[in-house]
């Protein structure tokens, strides 16, 4: 970031590349609409952009980023919510689906994938807003717990209770739905 606000254009396509993927994951999951998501990327790019001559290192650029990306998703929330307009609880994809694919999964494994999936997402759908932002951030994104807590402007041990009451909650809405895990870790 610091080269690009220096105007080293190319710096800008590295910060693109680097967190495209993670970024857009993240809104996808979080508004469960993948168009809508990517508006709203662009958007978090063009903010970026357009704050590259006053950003300062005051943060890691990825908590900028992520609490950019953030403001925005609960910005768009709101308006929808005020407006009346309906938020899609459709599926915002796999969690490789935002970023490239490391290599294709077994046949067998595709397919018990694609039959949990869809229950997954719903599980983490009902999340509520707070915890299922930390869960998104923590295990798709993987940004740790201190800058989930400067992302989203809560103390470290609220994100970490956050997250704990998300896992506890998709635990028992994964088992009301028939997936309780065996003895050998592999869900029914």
């Amino acid at each position: 970031m610091q080269r690009f606000r220096r105007g080293d254009a190319s710096a800008f396509e590295v910060l693109v590349r680097r967190h495209r993927g993670a970024v857009h994951g993240f809104l996808a999951r979080c508004l469960g609409d993948r168009g809508r998501a990517e508006d709203l990327a662009q958007e978090v790019w063009l903010r970026v952009i357009a704050a590259a001559p006053r950003w300062e290192a005051k943060a890691r650029f990825r908590t900028w980023l992520f609490s950019v990306a953030r403001n925005l998703a609960v910005d768009d929330s709101r308006r929808r919510a005020f407006r009346g307009t309906p938020v899609p609880l459709e599926a915002a994809g796999a969690p490789g689906e935002a970023g490239p694919a490391a290599e294709d999964p077994p046949p067998d494994a595709a397919a018990e994938g694609s039959l949990l999936r869809p229950r997954l997402q719903a599980a983490i759908a009902s999340l509520p807003p707070e915890q299922r932002e930390v869960f998104l951030l923590r295990e798709y994104a993987d940004v740790p717990f201190a800058e989930i807590a400067s992302i989203t402007g809560s103390p470290e041990p609220t994100v970490k209770s956050r997250m704990r009451y998300a896992l506890e909650q998709l635990r028992r809405r994964l088992e009301e739905m028939g997936l309780a895990p065996h003895p050998a870790g592999r869900p029914r």
